[in-house]
Parts: C-alpha cells; structure tokens; sequence
C-alpha cells in the first residue's frame, strides 16, 4: 500500500510540473497586437457614438469659414411718400417711390479676421477629434486587457479547483487511514469554496466588461468577446526624451489648446477694430408720380463708436483676459501631459522588469516549491498546510504575472494616448 502511495504522488507531481510549466507563457519577444483586438478598434472608429459626434463637430466647424468671411446680406428697401398739397398757396401735392438696395461693410480687415478665428477653430475641432479616437481607443484597449486578465483569472482558479479536488480525495485517503487529521479535508474543501467563490464573482466582472466593450462599440451588449489565450507585450523602443518630444510635436489635447490661444490673439485684433466705423452704402432709385420726375440718391451711412470707454475699451479688456486664461491653460495641460507621460511610461518600465522577474525567476521556483512539496506530503514528510500554501503562493505568482502584463499594455495604451503614435 505505502508503495502504491508513492508512485501515485510521483506520478501526479510529474503531472502538476508539466500543467504547470506550460501554463508560463512567453511574452517578452511577441511584437504585434492580437487580430481581435485590431478589429475591435477598427469597429469603434467606424461606430463609436462619441467619434461620429466629434467627427461631426469637427465637418460643421468647416462650413463656418466661408460664413465669418462672407459681406451681411444686402437689405432692399421700398417705400412711399405721400403729402398734401398748400391748396391756398397752390402748390401741388407730393407723391413719391423709392426702391433701393444697402449694404453694410465691415471696417477692412474684420471679415479677414473672423475667418481666421473660424479656420482656427476647426483646426482645434479636427485635434478634439483626433483626441476623441484616441481616447475611446485607450478605453477600449484597457477593457479588453482587464477581460484578458479576468478570462486568464478564471483559467487559473479552474486549474487550480481540479489540483485542490485531488488534493482533496488525497487528504480523505489518508484521513481514512489515519495518516492525516481531518481538518486536512477541511481545509482542502474551504479552499474550493473560496475559488467557487471568486469564480462567481469573475464570471460578474468578465459579463461587466463584455457589455462595456460592446457599449463602445454600439452595439448589443449581450455579444460574447473573446480573448486571445496569449497576451502579446508591446516593446518600448523609444525612451522618454523622445516622448516628451512628440507631447510638443503632435499631442492632440495640447495642439487644440494651442489653437485656442491663437484664436485668442485673432479675438484681440478683432476687439481693436470695433474702434473704426462699419459703414452702410445705400443706393436708390426716387420717382415723383404727380410731377412725372424721377432721380436717384446715394447714401453713406457710418457708426460712431461714441461709447468706447464703456465698450470698445471693455471688449479689448476682456478679449486679453480670455486670451491669457487659454494661455495659462495650454501651459497646465502642457504639463500635465508631461507628467502623464513619465507615469506611463515608468510603470511600463516597471512592469516590464517584473514581468520577467516573475516569468523566468519567482514562478519557475515557486514550481518546484510546489512539486516537492508534493512528492514529500506523498510520503509523510510535508504537511497538508504546507503543500496548501505553496500551491497558493504558485496560484498568486501566476495572477501577478497576468496582472503585469495587463498593467505594462494598459501603460503602453495611456502612451499612445497622449502622444498620438501607434506603439
């Protein structure tokens, strides 16, 4: 019986080692994103509610430009004049038409200016827009990646149900012949409890995130998603210098602030000009029906800026204020892209270093802990807590691992993010 005993837990620690080993993936040298995943955002561009509205933000921004450039419509006008005649001085009575046509003009240089402040304004809308994609894009990719780590989640706890099942029966066998206490039973049987336990609550958080996934992509919530069983690490070639640089060359949120201070120095020069006239040209055509006459008049017609102190002065005041807070805004934002930048890309760095810590180090011994453990509880010389707690610190190792990748791509997606590049 003792001999049988022995083979068997040599048998099954074989078994445990193997399962366990190819259960590590190897994900430093993978260099190109998961099928699924591309299509995924593929989709969210074509359908994502919050890109179509930018998009079209961005569309009816462009039909504004030749509106702020265009003269105000031209007025006709019409009118009739009707007096009575001084019957004792003989005089006769007066009966006039008028029709004409006016138009107001602008002080040179305004409408010139209005259209830059409207082409401006695009440029931020069509930047807002960029922003947009890349924001539901980085949303995106980080659902799919805490699905990945749920579905990966769910993978080790079903794995590790069937080891602790065995386990289990193990400790009854021995229970039943006294080689072991009961509370080795119970303790295996708790510790299926408690993955039945998290498995409920994954299987939760993996139906959450498929319907998230599915809200972003506008369409109905209940379509499954799946995961690859492989999640590939993106690497980092650039260092943080060359981040920074493309935060000042092409961030998307720091160009449409930019504009914003642009188009803030139009609005100065736009206020300045309200200190000239418009003017008002009116020409018309006058006939005198009793009397047979007819002429034409001309009239010029132009606004005082009589109130300028309480105005105009006002206007330029408030047009520099404007100007200064988007100027303060650019530099905030400025910074703090920056910051978010470094962040990034230092938990990137981190995770990558941990990743292989745990990878080819931490799980490969904690491996071993485990099978020996194993092999020695097979012949008395491990207690069932022990072989309990390695199999736990094993089950922890393998979560961490996961977990790190997922943080190390989550980092990698807040990058692309910011800088506006495809990693």
């Amino acid at each position: 019986m003792k001999y049988f005993n022995l083979n068997k837990f040599f048998l099954w620690a074989g078994t445990v080692i193997l399962l366990f080993f190819s259960s590590i993936v190897s994900v430093a040298n993978a260099a190109e994103t998961p099928a699924s995943l591309s299509q995924l955002i593929q989709e969210a561009m074509q359908n994502n509610p919050q890109i179509i509205a930018a998009r079209n933000r961005w569309l009816a921004e462009k039909y504004v430009i030749p509106q702020s450039q265009s003269l105000p419509d031209p007025k006709i006008e019409f009118g009739y004049i009707k007096m009575s005649g001084n019957d004792p001085m003989d005089v006769d009575p007066r009966r006039e038409q008028m029709y004409g046509v006016s138009q107001e003009v602008p002080y040179p240089g305004k409408l010139m200016t209005r259209g830059k402040m409207a082409a401006l304004d695009t440029k931020r809308m069509k930047a807002e827009y960029c922003a947009t994609c890349l924001m539901v894009n980085a949303q995106l990719k980080r659902m799919y990646y805490e699905l990945y780590f749920v579905n990966k989640s769910i993978a080790i706890f079903q794995k590790n149900q069937i080891l602790l099942e065995k386990m289990a029966k193990s400790a009854e066998t021995n229970y039943s012949v006294g080689r072991a206490p009961q509370q080795d039973v119970f303790r295996a049987q708790t510790e299926i409890s408690r993955i039945l336990m998290r498995l409920v609550m994954l299987e939760q958080e993996r139906d959450s995130l498929q319907a998230n996934i599915n809200r972003l992509l506008n369409r109905p919530l209940d379509i499954s998603i799946t995961t690859p069983s492989l999640l590939c690490i993106t690497p980092l070639s650039i260092d943080l210098t060359h981040f920074y640089c493309l935060v000042e060359r092409q961030a998307p949120l720091l160009w449409a602030q930019q504009k914003n201070v642009e188009k803030g120095n139009q609005a100065i020069k736009l206020s300045k000009m309200d200190y000239f006239p418009d003017v008002e040209i009116e020409a018309g055509k006058l006939r005198d029906t009793e009397m047979k006459t007819q002429g034409y008049q001309v009239l010029l017609s132009a606004t005082v800026p009589l109130y300028f102190a309480s105005k105009q002065n006002n206007e330029v005041r408030e047009s520099l204020a404007r100007y200064n807070v988007d100027v303060e805004d650019f530099y905030s934002i400025h910074r703090d892209l920056l910051f978010q930048v470094k962040n990034a890309f230092l938990l990137a760095q981190r995770s990558s270093q941990l990743i292989q810590l745990i990878q080819h180090t931490i799980i490969p011994q904690a491996t071993l802990t485990f099978s020996s453990a194993l092999a020695n509880y097979g012949v008395g010389k491990v207690d069932f807590l022990t072989l309990l707690n390695s199999l736990l610190t094993l089950q922890e190792n393998e979560l961490e691992l996961q977990n790190e990748i997922v943080k190390h791509e989550k980092a990698v997606a807040q990058l692309e993010k910011i800088t506006g590049v495809t990693l």
